[in-house]
């Protein structure tokens, strides 16, 4: 998606603006100033007042002009469109540069990497690329590169039932794929230097998810990407695995046109700094990959499966639920898919029944008179679920304010807050999940417990069940994607890219 961007002025453009009116404002008055003072003092004057007009820096350019110009992918990693609106780690990370400079951000996106490191060093390019590209000497020369801030593993990824791959010598005569532009096309060929027989193939009609899904419908052996983009995506492909790791972790950073002007590249650095410094950046990266690893091939073939079969039958109850209690009808769907597997008539040993496992004492709470009915049990688990939301500290902003929700719904409001009591004992932030998830799980150790109001629980429990929700919900918004504001998921022809293709006939 492209942003119309506003005519920007050069530095040279300001700076000779400012002159002009300078000229402008001395015209009139010049011989007033002749009669009043001698010509060398006049010339003084002229001189001191142009030499005012010094070109602004970059950073002085832009907030002069409101406006924050950012290029980026559009991909699971960095960002994209949900129902909501902008989204994406880079999309927020950029928001809150900009929100820090007290300016405006200004989106656009680029099909090829070529392409966005050439935008950068146009007159009229955009500021700053925040596209998940990671540190490249190659590129030095051409461009800069800011602090860094998350660090990523090349990796090498093949399809399931194939032969691991677990060295270079174990690519010679393979199909191999990556990324035009990318770092590690240029990784790949500086080892050709010493394994000539490795030889691949650079593209720029795909993405991640194109290579990706490539490898998973065995049309390529191999590609190589980032550790990261393997992670947020292998739920679409549960056939691609990693072979081995390219080589070690490197460095993210956002990228900047090359000038003698350090101002920008000063600023992201301080920026960077402070987010690391105040846990914001660990908050977000949580938010965005901190769930992104709960499902297993056996786990994501289930899920596209019952996505498919099940789904479309409750779709019309949950989004109901979700327009009257303001809740993502996608979120519901993926608790119920926790609780139940989507299945109505599902009983626990412990008694709870129904799509969301309502417990006899919670559904007479809100009103639940048969707890296999569906839209019953949907409904019921909606209100119940704002309820305990509603209970929550109003310290605790959102989206952590919906995975303590979730935590609450699970093992109950007092564990939960036994749970933050720990955490904050423990100079952490008992607002957060990053940090409370940690201390969770310590409700079940006798050292902890004993000392907590409500005593034991299974505190991992409600971890993975936040986890696993996130997940399932990522995977929905991301499927149901082009159908958020058109029609439903019964009447259209929605799937999970790459896992349904691998079904057997009759499952």
């Amino acid at each position: 998606m492209t942003h119309a961007a506003a005519t920007r002025k050069t530095p040279l453009q300001t700076s000779t603006y400012c002159q002009q009116k300078v000229l402008l404002i001395l015209a009139p008055m010049h011989l007033n100033l002749l009669r009043k003072f001698p010509f060398p003092a006049i010339i003084a004057l002229v001189v001191a007042m142009l030499a005012g007009c010094e070109q602004p820096s970059r950073l002085e350019q832009i907030q002069d002009e409101g406006i924050l110009r950012v290029v980026t992918r559009n991909t699971p990693t960095t960002y994209y469109q949900d129902r909501h609106g902008d989204t994406g780690l880079e999309y927020e990370l950029a928001k809150r540069f900009a929100d820090s400079l007290n300016v405006s951000l200004e989106v656009t996106t680029t099909t090829t990497l070529d392409d966005l490191y050439q935008q950068l060093n146009l007159e009229e390019g955009p500021d700053l690329a925040a596209a998940g590209l990671t540190i490249n000497p190659q590129r030095e020369d051409q461009v800069r590169f800011g602090e860094p801030y998350l660090e990523v593993t090349p990796q090498v990824v093949y399809r399931r039932g194939t032969r691991q791959p677990r060295n270079l010598e174990d690519l010679y005569g393979k199909r191999i794929m990556v990324l035009r532009g990318s770092a590690l096309a240029d990784q790949l060929r500086a080892l050709q230097a010493e394994h000539p027989e490795l030889v691949f193939e650079e593209s720029d009609s795909v993405e991640v998810v194109d290579l990706l899904r490539l490898v998973n419908d065995d049309e390529i052996d191999h590609a190589v990407v980032y550790s990261n983009e393997l992670v947020v995506n292998q739920a679409f492909y549960p056939a691609v695995r990693v072979g081995f790791d390219l080589d070690s972790p490197r460095a993210m950073a956002w990228v900047l046109p090359l000038d003698e002007d350090d101002s920008l590249q000063q600023a992201v650095k301080t920026f960077f700094e402070t987010i690391k410094t105040d846990g914001t950046l660990d908050q977000l990266i949580e938010r965005f990959y901190g769930h992104s690893d709960v499902l297993d091939y056996v786990g994501a073939r289930s899920f596209a499966r019952h996505m498919q079969q099940r789904l479309p039958r409750f779709e019309t109850h949950l989004r109901q639920a979700g327009d009257q209690y303001a809740l993502d009808w996608r979120m519901l769907a993926a608790m119920a898919y926790q609780e139940s597997l989507w299945d109505p008539d599902a009983r626990s040993p412990t008694g709870v029944r129904g799509l969301m496992m309502l417990t006899l004492p919670t559904a007479k709470f809100v009103g639940v008179t048969n707890r296999i009915d569906p839209k019953q049990s949907i409904f019921g688990g909606a209100r119940y679920l704002v309820w305990v939301r509603d209970q929550l500290s109003t310290d605790i902003p959102e989206p952590d304010r919906t995975w303590f929700a979730l935590a609450a719904y699970n093992v109950g409001l007092g564990h939960l807050e036994d749970a933050r009591i720990l955490t904050r004992n423990n100079g952490r932030d008992p607002n957060r999940w990053i940090d409370v998830k940690d201390h969770l799980p310590l409700l079940s150790k006798k050292q902890w417990y004993t000392k907590t109001r409500y005593g034991y629980a299974r505190g991992a429990e409600p971890v993975h069940y936040v986890q696993n929700i996130r997940r399932y919900h990522e995977i929905l918004q991301w499927v149901t994607q082009p159908h958020a504001e058109t029609g439903s998921l019964s009447d259209s022809e929605y799937h999970a890219p790459g896992i349904l293709e691998q079904l057997p006939q009759g499952i």
